[in-house]
């Protein structure tokens, strides 16, 4: 991990000396987020540029984010929730969102997206499709054994 310059390292002491609440950079929540399983708290930590305990307390606030636990207690967040920390920290720091602000908006834009998803096909059109679907696997299953 690079450090950042002598002159952002002195910045960042006289604010932190001064009381004064340093903004943290934001990235973007479309940032590739590296295509693992798992990640623990402190890789977390890196790619959103929050620090642990405050992605510990934005766990508490947003119902959403629910990391695994290892069977040692460590955190395993899954990369949707990496994705959702970086939403968060955008609602937070750059579009200055209260913390019930930025749940609200979090919550109607899950909803938009779960609604999208519902398939509303009658019963009984729904096991026609899957019947025509079966048949025409059947015919293929059929082609291809034969070839």
């Amino acid at each position: 991990m690079t450090r950042p310059p002598r002159s952002q390292q002195k910045i960042a002491a006289a604010t932190a000396a001064s009381g004064e609440r340093q903004a943290l950079p934001v990235r973007d929540a479309s940032t590739d987020v590296p295509d693992r399983l798992y990640f623990r708290i402190g890789e977390v930590s890196a790619i959103t540029g929050v620090p642990p305990y405050v992605l510990r307390y934005w766990e508490s606030e947003f119902p959403a984010l629910q990391p695994r636990k290892s069977g040692g207690g460590q955190r395993l967040y899954r990369k949707r929730d990496v994705v959702m920390l970086l939403e968060i920290k955008k609602l937070l720091y750059e579009e200055k969102f209260t913390i019930a602000g930025a749940k609200k908006k979090l919550q109607k834009t899950r909803g938009l997206k779960e609604q999208q998803m519902k398939l509303e096909l009658p019963e009984k059109r729904y096991r026609e499709a899957l019947i025509r679907v079966k048949k025409d696997l059947e015919e293929l299953h059929g082609l291809l054994s034969r070839g």
